[in-house]
């Protein structure tokens, strides 16, 4: 199905029940969920803000070189029986699985070691939602962190190309980071409380999910959030290169 074109400045609130569009003399912005199709050699931007992309872009601040994010954690630890000096992130519904190096947490990413390391990065939906996209004319992955830094990015090295922003998650978070990033595309200046405020909301929905589960298989977000918070950290973008089987980030100046 086609988006439908809107007039600047409105959106719809539910952005994964359909396309919101905006346009800007030859620029288009839609906002999709993970499911929807994406038209080829366009800009594709994946955002996954708790966690999966705040964990990425700690890891480039703390030394890592590069990222590869695979689809699942079978295809991740194939990677790593393939390499096996890389180390293995990320998590199975939410948690640290016995055999990763590290989980999907920012806060324990903060404090690694990993000067030239390569990672291998397997998440429910952020690394999940970055392999779907074959065709791009570029793809990144965003959180809250780089924001800024990739809205750049794309000004400076593709000024002109129709992106799409895709919320892999269903909570209000990736809507806001989406939104804020759309604004910043077409020149405007959203409001950082209200990417943060949509952040919050998206943490307490997480919570209220985790709280109907046993003991063992919450996830403790508490040490995460302030991270994921922080808004415009990361000087850099996260760009892709689409191999076989997954996706391959590293970091490149604003």
């Amino acid at each position: 199905m086609m988006p439908m074109a809107m007039r600047p400045g409105r959106a719809r609130r539910n952005v994964l029940a359909g396309r919101t569009l905006y346009r800007e003399q030859s620029r288009a912005v839609s906002i999709v969920g993970m499911e929807a199709e994406v038209p080829p050699n366009t800009v594709v931007i994946v955002i996954d803000v708790i966690r999966a992309f705040t964990t990425a872009a700690i890891a480039f601040e703390r030394g890592a070189t590069e990222i590869v994010c695979a689809p699942s954690a079978e295809v991740g630890r194939n990677l790593r029986l393939l390499h096996p000096d890389r180390l293995l992130v990320g998590e199975i519904n939410g948690l640290k699985p016995a055999d990763f190096d590290f989980g999907n947490s920012p806060f324990e990413m903060s404090m690694a070691q990993l000067d030239g390391r390569r990672l291998i990065q397997t998440t429910s939906n952020g690394t999940r939602g970055l392999v779907r996209y074959p065709d791009p004319a570029v793809l990144l992955a965003v959180s809250a962190l780089n924001v800024g830094a990739t809205a750049r990015w794309i000004r400076t090295n593709h000024a002109e190309t129709a992106c799409t922003l895709v919320c892999t998650g269903r909570t209000a978070e990736d809507q806001a980071c989406a939104r804020y990033l759309s604004g910043l595309l077409q020149g405007s200046r959203p409001r950082r409380t209200d990417l943060i405020a949509g952040i919050m909301e998206g943490a307490a929905e997480h919570v209220r999910a985790y709280a109907r589960q046993s003991a063992p298989e919450r996830v403790d977000l508490s040490k995460d959030l302030p991270i994921c918070c922080d808004v415009d950290r990361s000087e850099f973008a996260m760009v892709g290169e689409v191999r076989r089987d997954h996706v391959a980030l590293t970091r490149v100046p604003r």
